[in-house]
């Protein structure tokens, strides 16, 4: 998995035609954890009625937004306005990734196209996005994964849209036995025991759409603590303050 720096700029892309407005501060917050967002923006028909209430919500995550008129009815002209862009951000190489909000598989060439250059791509969409998009990415979060948070983050949003997001279904945790196994397998050291920290980056590579959250917990050590018939843990001292979270799979008597 590639390195994010702590200072990797970042350009965030957005569909509106396919993103939940009350969703975009938690889904930028999730976002500039990962680096410097330098550049945000917001794709849609902004005369239409479906997003004449975005306005404010744009004007205080600072979020340029851009405009594309429909030209014809049932065509999607937002999607090719911020492929054409994100092509032109590409091609000044000033972007170490680049994040695209979305839950339309009509990204996903783009997706693999800014993967090309080798640069790092997020994926942000609902669970509904269909599974070749989410695999062009490098890390694909899913928008109900992100908690929308206090009331006070509400009081940003209009109070016209009503529309509620189910959260993530929560997946059976014993899925990931055999990738944890997988991983083991290739990162174990001489004594057996491999760091977590080595597996989230294997399962990341060959599942971008993994995410503790999606499986009731927030960290991967959460998930190796309730697959305990299958794997035991250590913790010990890192360099500093950090504390190593090593398992590997338990001996069965036969």
């Amino acid at each position: 998995m590639k390195n994010l720096g702590d200072h990797k700029k970042i350009a965030i892309l957005i569909d509106a035609d396919n993103t939940q407005m009350k969703k975009l501060k938690v889904i930028l917050e999730e976002l500039n954890a990962h680096g410097h967002v330098i550049t945000k923006r917001a794709y849609g028909d902004w005369s239409s009625d479906y997003l004449k209430n975005w306005k404010s919500t744009l004007n205080e995550l600072a979020i340029n937004p851009i405009q594309q008129f429909s030209y014809t009815s049932g065509k999607n002209a937002t999607d090719a306005s911020m492929i054409i862009d994100a092509m032109d951000l590409l091609y000044s190489k000033k972007y170490g990734a680049f994040a695209l909000v979305s839950s339309d598989s009509d990204f996903t060439k783009l997706a693999s196209r800014i993967r090309e250059e080798e640069l790092f791509v997020f994926g942000v969409g609902e669970q509904k996005t269909p599974l070749a998009f989410r695999n062009a990415c490098d890390d694909f979060i899913f928008i109900e994964n992100l908690n929308i948070g206090s009331e006070d983050n509400d009081q940003l949003l209009p109070k016209v849209e009503t529309k509620v997001t189910k959260s993530i279904d929560i997946q059976d945790i014993s899925g990931l036995i055999g990738f944890f196994k997988k991983a083991w397998e290739q990162y174990q050291d001489d004594d057996g025991w491999v760091n977590v920290a080595a597996v989230g980056n294997f399962l990341k590579r060959i599942q971008p759409d993994f995410d503790p959250r999606s499986y009731g917990v927030q960290k991967i050590p959460q998930i190796v603590e309730k697959l305990h018939d299958e794997f035991e843990m250590k913790k010990y001292p890192g360099k500093g303050t950090v504390s190593i979270i090593a398992y590997r799979p338990r001996i069965k008597n036969k």
